[in-house]
C-alpha cells in the first residue's frame, strides 16, 4: 500500500466543510450503483442535502475491463440546500484502469483519487488503452493519490466465511463504501442491518459483504494515510417527513397516481433490464392499487402484451411500457389518453408507452460524443399497435 499525498501529520484530525461530489466508478459488475445507494441513504440519515446521477454502460454486456463497461455514481452532498448532483467530482474512487482513465479528465487539480491498485496489472492498464502505468509515470501528479489494495484487503476480510476468492472479490464494493463511509462520517449501523436483510437469503454473501463493509471503515480509522476525515453538518430542512425518491420509483408513482386519477386500472409489460427494472419491481409491489405487471422475455414481447391486453375482447386497461436500451436517460414519453376508441368499438384507457432503442455500433450516433444515437419507434410500428385515437394523441 502506497500513497502519493501529503504525509499525515495530525492522525485523527477532522476537517469540516460544506459540500463535497463524490463519484464511485468501476466495472458494471463491480457494484457501483449499489454502493451509490448505500451511501445516498446513509448520507440522507446524516441529514445532509442531496442529489445523485447515476451513469450506466452504454453497451450491452461490454467486455469486463473496458472503456465501454465503466458504471459510475455520482452523489452530491452539502450542508445547504443543492439543486443539482454537481458539475465535477471532488473525489474519484477508480476501481480498476478502465475506471480512471473515462473518468479523470471530470477531476479538477487537487483533487481526490482512491484508487483500487490491485486491478492495474498489465493486462488490465492494455484493454483499458493505457501504455504506461498511469500510478508510475507521473500523469497523476495533479492530484491528491491514495492507492489502497481494496481486493486484497477484502479477501482477507472475507477468509473467515470460506466463500471462494471469485466470490469474496464481489464484496470489495463493500469495502470502499465502508472507506469513504469512514472518511466521510457516514453511519454505518443501518448500512450493516441492511446487509443483513438484502442477503439473508445467502448468509456467507451476507457475511462476507458486512466483513469488507466494516474493514473498510477500519482500514480508513488505523491505517492513517488521509490527512483528515471530513465532517459534513446536517441541512436545514423544514419539520415534515421525507423519503429518498429516485427517478425510477417517481415515474411509478406518477403511473399509480394517473391510473388512480383515471379510475383505471394499470397494466405494465416490460422487458427487466438495467436502469429501468426498478419501475417494474415498485409497480409490482402495489397490486393491491390494481396494477397487474408482466415480466416478458423481450422487449417486443411487454409492448405486445400491452397492446393485446387492451385488444381483448371486453373493456380493457393498459399501460404500455417499452424499455429499449440501457444507458441513458433519454426516453420518449407519450401522454396518456383517456376516452372512446373506435379500435373494435371499445373503450381505450390509460395508454402510455415509454420507448428508447439503441444503436448498434454501425448505426448513427450523436454527433461529437461517439453516444449511440436513440431512435423513436417508426411511424409504422406506432400505426400497427396503436389504436387510431391513441394514434392522433401521440401526434401521428
Amino acid at each position: 500500500m502506497t500513497t502519493k499525498s501529503k504525509p499525515v501529520n495530525e492522525p485523527g484530525k477532522v476537517e469540516t466543510i460544506d459540500q463535497v461530489v463524490i463519484r464511485f466508478a468501476g466495472d458494471s459488475g463491480d457494484g457501483m450503483q449499489l454502493t451509490g445507494d448505500r451511501f445516498t441513504d446513509e448520507s440522507a440519515l446524516s441529514g445532509n442535502d442531496l442529489s445523485t446521477l447515476p451513469n450506466f454502460p452504454a453497451e450491452i454486456r461490454a467486455p469486463a475491463g473496458s472503456l465501454a463497461g465503466v458504471s459510475a455514481f455520482q452523489i452530491h452532498i452539502s450542508d445547504h440546500e443543492i439543486l443539482t448532483p454537481g458539475d465535477a467530482p471532488n473525489v474519484l474512487v477508480a476501481m480498476n484502469p478502465a475506471a480512471l482513465k473515462a473518468n479523470v479528465n471530470d477531476l479538477p487539480a487537487a483533487g481526490t483519487l482512491v484508487i483500487n491498485v490491485d486491478s492495474f496489472d498489465e493486462r488490465a492498464l492494455a484493454k483499458a488503452g493505457y501504455e504506461t502505468d498511469p500510478l508510475k509515470d507521473g500523469s497523476l501528479s495533479a492530484f491528491r493519490v491514495y492507492e489502497i489494495p481494496m481486493t486484497s484487503l477484502t479477501l482477507e476480510a472475507c477468509r473467515p466465511t470460506g466463500a471462494k476468492p471469485r466470490d469474496a472479490e464481489r464484496s470489495k464494493n463493500f469495502f470502499a463504501l465502508g472507506l469513504l463511509s469512514w472518511l466521510y462520517h457516514r453511519p454505518i449501523i443501518d448500512t450493516e442491518r441492511w446487509i443483513v436483510r438484502r442477503y439473508n437469503r445467502v448468509p456467507i454473501v451476507a457475511e462476507a459483504n458486512a466483513l469488507a463493509f466494516r474493514a473498510g471503515y477500519n482500514f480508513g480509522e488505523t491505517a492513517e494515510i488521509f490527512e483528515s476525515s471530513y465532517d459534513i453538518a446536517p441541512a436545514e430542512h423544514l419539520p415534515g417527513t421525507y423519503t429518498n425518491v429516485t427517478g425510477n420509483v417517481a415515474l411509478a408513482w406518477g403511473l399509480l397516481a394517473a391510473s388512480h386519477l383515471a379510475k383505471l386500472p394499470l397494466f405494465l409489460g416490460s422487458y427487466p433490464i438495467t436502469p429501468a427494472s426498478d419501475i417494474l419491481h415498485e409497480l409490482s409491489k402495489h397490486k393491491n392499487f390494481g396494477v397487474r405487471t408482466l415480466q416478458a422475455e423481450d422487449e417486443i414481447a411487454g409492448a405486445a402484451a400491452a397492446h393485446r391486453r387492451h385488444s381483448a375482447g371486453r373493456t380493457v386497461d393498459r399501460a404500455s411500457h417499452q424499455d429499449r436500451a440501457v444507458g441513458s436517460p433519454a426516453r420518449n414519453v407519450r401522454a396518456p389518453r383517456r376516452g372512446s376508441c373506435p379500435h373494435r368499438g371499445r373503450e381505450d384507457t390509460l395508454a402510455l408507452l415509454l420507448c428508447r432503442d439503441r444503436s448498434s455500433p454501425h448505426r448513427p450516433q450523436v454527433p461529437d460524443t461517439g453516444l449511440p444515437a436513440f431512435r423513436r419507434l417508426s411511424r409504422q410500428w406506432v400505426r400497427a399497435m396503436a389504436p387510431s385515437r391513441c394514434r392522433v394523441a401521440a401526434g401521428y
